[in-house]
């Protein structure tokens, strides 16, 4: 005969008051992200001070200290996950070199689309919203196929890399909003394992390749972004690619140089290793992005959002750039990592296990 015995059962079960206050989270970001949409297609003045100028420059920043919250919230999360939601997903499950060529392309359109908003993005409303809907489509026809978040939020979206890479030593854990129960759909979770990064998973050479080209080139991409100005109008082939050329530059570059210090540091300081790196990227970022919010960008009024030079010296900019790198080196590098993962596992789905006859 054989017994069943009770399913195994880990992490936390949220309260329903827990969860329905997550619901309204989720819901009242959603409509922010769905106003933003609205006004970059009929109001693009208004839409693309919103969206780039003030919801984009937040991020990284929240991906370093607490990546889970958006990971929880974003909308576009919430809206791939509508299909599991209502029950109409296949719940298919990736395998490592599905998973691994999914990792690889959302690096690659990272490195694609960021230089596209010099010639068009950063001037076009429209545009803008229309990439937007697009990788909704995507989201939603891939949460249609694939088990909750693996092939879209842990997959395919382009932020995820850079969430990897900047979360690796988040805060603290929060609950999961998201996953009533863990399906192990993506292993290693990149939510629920503690001080993840973008080489943490080497199964494949899907997944080397797009944990070395995010590590290594994201800090020289950055860098070459900031040195490439935004374009009114896109006259011919040759002025489209020229948005490329200094962010792919510094990213060959960036690249070289952690190859070779990561042969030459020992496999047990990697971790520290891509930490720094991942310090380097967010600070240069912020290095640029603060001064061109304020009225001293290297770009006239690329990237404006309100002109601050009248009132504010210009030694104060150095004194911003010394305090968002001390911040985010101290933050990544420094301080001391805490194990602690995005969100906190669910409970693992229940599982029967059958016995042999005994």
């Amino acid at each position: 005969m054989s017994t069943t015995h009770a399913p195994f059962k880990s992490g936390i079960d949220l309260s329903p008051k827990s969860r329905a206050a997550w619901r309204v989270a989720q819901s009242g970001v959603w409509l922010v992200g769905a106003a933003i949409l609205t006004c970059l297609l009929f109001f693009p003045p208004v839409g693309l001070i919103l969206f780039w100028n003030i919801l984009i420059p937040v991020a990284p920043a929240l991906f370093v200290v607490a990546v889970g919250v958006w990971r929880n919230v974003c909308p576009l999360a919430t809206t791939n996950l509508l299909p599991r939601t209502f029950g109409l997903s296949q719940k298919k499950k990736l395998t490592a070199i599905q998973l691994g060529k999914l990792n690889l392309i959302a690096v690659i359109l990272l490195f694609a689309l960021v230089p596209l908003r010099h010639a068009i993005f950063n001037n076009n409303g429209p545009a803008t919203g229309l990439l937007i809907i697009t990788m909704a489509m995507i989201g939603i026809g891939m949460g249609f196929v694939y088990e909750w978040k693996s092939a879209w939020c842990s997959g395919l979206c382009p932020v995820h890399p850079v969430e990897k890479l900047y979360g690796g030593n988040t805060f603290a854990a929060i609950p999961n909003a998201h996953c009533l129960e863990c399906q192990n759909c993506v292993v290693p979770c990149p939510d629920s394992t503690p001080n993840i990064h973008p080489i943490s998973s080497k199964k494949t050479l899907y997944h080397q390749l797009s944990g070395l080209l995010i590590v290594g080139g994201l800090p020289g991409f950055i860098w070459g972004w900031f040195h490439v100005p935004d374009e009114s109008s896109v006259s011919s082939f040759r002025t489209l690619l020229s948005v490329y050329q200094l962010p792919l530059v510094g990213l060959v570059a960036s690249s070289v140089v952690y190859i070779i210090v990561s042969m030459m540091v020992p496999a047990k300081y990697e971790q520290k290793l891509i930490s720094v790196f991942a310090a380097a990227g967010v600070s240069c970022y912020y290095w640029y992005r603060i001064p061109a919010l304020i009225g001293y960008g290297k770009f006239a009024d690329d990237g404006l959002l309100y002109n601050l030079s009248n009132l504010i010296p210009v030694w104060i900019i150095p004194i911003i750039h010394l305090a968002t790198t001390a911040f985010f080196f101290y933050f990544l590098v420094f301080r001391k990592p805490n194990n602690q993962s995005w969100v906190v596992r669910p409970p693992f789905a229940a599982k029967e296990k059958m016995h042999p006859l005994v």
